[in-house]
């Protein structure tokens, strides 16, 4: 027999299959969110009437197929219902971008980063004044942003919103939650930027109905390496990680990483590793905390007119990213790559070397290579990402809220 508290989890756990249907297909009619939800049609009805009158969905008019008939109701989310800030912290900029409860994007700037600061003081008061900028460039109360959602590479600590350890900021860590509260009801989001990557990516081969998918990983390149890797479970659901890539140990030859350590994949792969290579910098030099891309496209014209340092540089590159990929493949499965990032302008200097040290997983010399794939657009994955888990967390508060009435 249900009890009111088991009758209650039943509806939230339904409300919620609804809006995710809804999220992952658009607008859609009753008998369409019945069969991509499995719920009954009565069921379906009732919740959309729920959620409509809670100024959460509402209700559109599609025209029929043929131009006679009646236009067919469907149902979406009401873009007043709330908003959400996405904020993507990256090397030399950071970008805030303003979107509504529909997922569209109503406004976007950036602000670039002075490199001579590394104080995260500077930051976080530019990083508050920012986001009431957003809000008042729309002009929106700042109680309707329902979601802050922040990203970077390095390491994070989602639990608390803290930047534990990033290339932008080193050891020194950024709380935001505490940058944030009391004057932002907004709940706080942070999350590795390359696994929003990776989550967009598997979105997007998901819709576009790819064969026999069950993960799929993306690494980018660039001042700093990442890595994500999304996978779906049986059922359909998706699960993201972001393993520290960029900083496993890779080899024993002394490479000094920005992390610290020596032998890091970052310390041979990132933009400061391929410069100390190609200017036979010693390894152990420290490593220049930014390298304009202005400087890494002369060093990769140089390899390309056939400079052995530089064509070295590259190579060695794509030999620690292939035997780290190896290393992913081994203990997962293989899956399709996609290698995204600004150094994809140079993964024709670098592929060499990754197939070489791909080849060297017993893995790969079994059951082949995984495909590859370059999406050099990092930052409109960077920006679906956010929107995917954003939206997917306001859903689940705006079932949470009601529930709670």
């Amino acid at each position: 027999m249900l009890t009111k508290s088991s009758t209650e989890l039943v509806r939230q756990q339904n409300s919620a299959l609804v809006l995710a249907s809804l999220r992952r297909h658009g607008p859609l009619a009753h008998t369409d969110i019945s069969q991509h939800t499995g719920l009954a049609s009565a069921t379906v009805s009732a919740i959309t009437a729920d959620l409509e009158r809670a100024e959460v969905l509402e209700r559109r008019e599609q025209q029929a197929a043929a131009s006679r008939g009646r236009p067919r109701v469907i149902f979406g989310q009401r873009r007043e219902a709330g908003y959400l800030i996405a904020v993507r912290i990256s090397s030399d900029m950071v970008q805030y971008s303003l979107a509504d409860y529909g997922g569209t994007l109503l406004d976007r700037f950036e602000e670039p980063r002075n490199h001579a600061d590394v104080s995260t003081g500077p930051f976080a008061a530019a990083f508050v004044a920012a986001l009431e900028r957003l809000v008042e460039r729309s002009q929106i109360r700042r109680d309707d942003v329902l979601v802050v959602s922040i990203s970077s590479k390095g390491l994070v600590d989602p639990a608390s919103a803290r930047l534990v350890w990033s290339p932008v900021f080193g050891a020194q860590q950024v709380d935001f939650a505490a940058l944030l509260q009391p004057a932002w009801r907004a709940k706080i989001l942070l999350s590795n930027e390359t696994l929003l990557v990776a989550h967009a990516m598997a979105s997007r081969m998901e819709k576009a109905r790819v064969n026999d998918l069950n993960a799929v990983a993306a690494l980018s390149l660039g001042h700093s390496i990442g890595l994500g890797i999304a996978r779906f479970d049986h059922m359909g659901e998706l699960t993201v990680t972001a393993p520290n890539f960029g900083h496993m140990l890779n080899s024993a030859d002394g490479k000094l990483c920005r992390c610290g350590a020596q032998g890091c994949i970052e310390a041979s792969a990132g933009f400061y590793g391929i410069l100390r290579t190609a200017f036979e910098v010693p390894p152990d030099t420290i490593p220049a905390k930014f390298v304009p891309l202005a400087e890494m496209d002369k060093i990769a014209l140089r390899a390309r007119q056939g400079h052995r340092m530089s064509e070295y540089a590259f190579r060695q590159a794509g030999l620690a990213l292939g035997q780290g990929l190896s290393r992913m493949v081994s203990l997962y499965e293989t899956m399709p790559i996609a290698i995204t990032g600004p150094g994809t302008r140079y993964f024709d200097l670098m592929q060499r070397g990754v197939e070489e040290g791909l080849a060297q997983s017993q893995q790969v010399r079994l059951f082949g290579a995984p495909p590859i794939s370059i999406v050099p657009e990092e930052a409109t994955l960077a920006l679906e990402g956010h929107l995917a888990r954003a939206l997917a967390e306001m859903d689940h508060d705006i079932i949470a809220a009601k529930a709670a009435e």
